[in-house]
C-alpha cells in the first residue's frame, strides 16, 4: 500500500507547471473570452481550480479562505466580468494555494492516508486518499481546459 501522497503530489505539480505555462502571456482582455455561449472563460476555470485546490487543502487539515466558492462552484451562474477577482488576484491565489497544497501533501503523515473519506465529494476508495486522488483527477481535467483555452485564444499549445 502506498504510504504517502508522492504520486498525487506529482500530478498536482505537473498540473501547476502546465497551468503556469498556459496562462503566461495571456492578455487581460482574453481572460473573459469563451469558445461558446455555454462555455467557461479562463477566469472562471482558474477560479474553479483554485477553490478545489483549497478544498483539498482543507480536507488535509490546512487552512483555506473559501470566499470565492460560490462564484466558482460547479453550476454557478456567470456574473459580470467586473465582479470576478482581478487577474492579479487569481494569479496570487493560484500561486499561494498551489504552494501550500504541495507542502501539505509532502508532509502528510501516514495516518491521513487511512482516514475515512469526508462526506460529499467522491472518493475512489472510501478513504481520504481516494478523495484527494479524485481532486487530482478533477484538477487534471480542468488543467486540460486551461490548455485548450490558451490554444483557442491563439497563443499556441502549452505542451509539446
Amino acid at each position: 500500500m502506498e504510504t504517502d501522497f508522492k504520486n498525487i503530489t506529482g500530478m498536482f505539480k505537473f498540473n501547476t507547471d502546465i497551468v503556469n505555462k498556459a496562462i503566461a502571456g495571456v492578455e487581460p482582455d482574453h481572460w473573459f473570452k469563451k469558445p461558446g455561449d455555454d462555455s467557461n472563460h479562463l477566469t472562471w476555470v482558474m477560479g474553479h481550480l483554485i477553490i478545489h485546490r483549497g478544498m483539498t487543502l482543507k480536507f488535509l487539515g490546512g487552512d483555506y479562505d473559501d470566499t470565492w466558492t460560490e462564484l466558482f462552484s460547479r453550476g454557478s451562474e456567470h456574473v459580470a466580468d467586473a465582479q470576478y477577482p482581478s487577474i492579479e488576484e487569481l494569479r496570487s491565489a493560484w500561486d499561494d494555494v498551489s504552494s501550500r497544497l504541495s507542502d501539505t501533501l509532502k508532509s502528510a503523515g501516514e495516518g491521513v492516508m487511512t482516514q475515512e473519506a469526508p462526506k460529499g465529494p467522491p472518493s475512489f476508495d472510501g478513504k481520504l486518499t481516494g478523495t484527494v486522488a479524485f481532486f487530482a483527477f478533477h484538477d487534471t481535467y480542468h488543467t486540460g481546459q486551461v490548455s485548450f483555452l490558451r490554444k483557442w485564444l491563439g497563443y499556441g499549445q502549452t505542451i509539446g
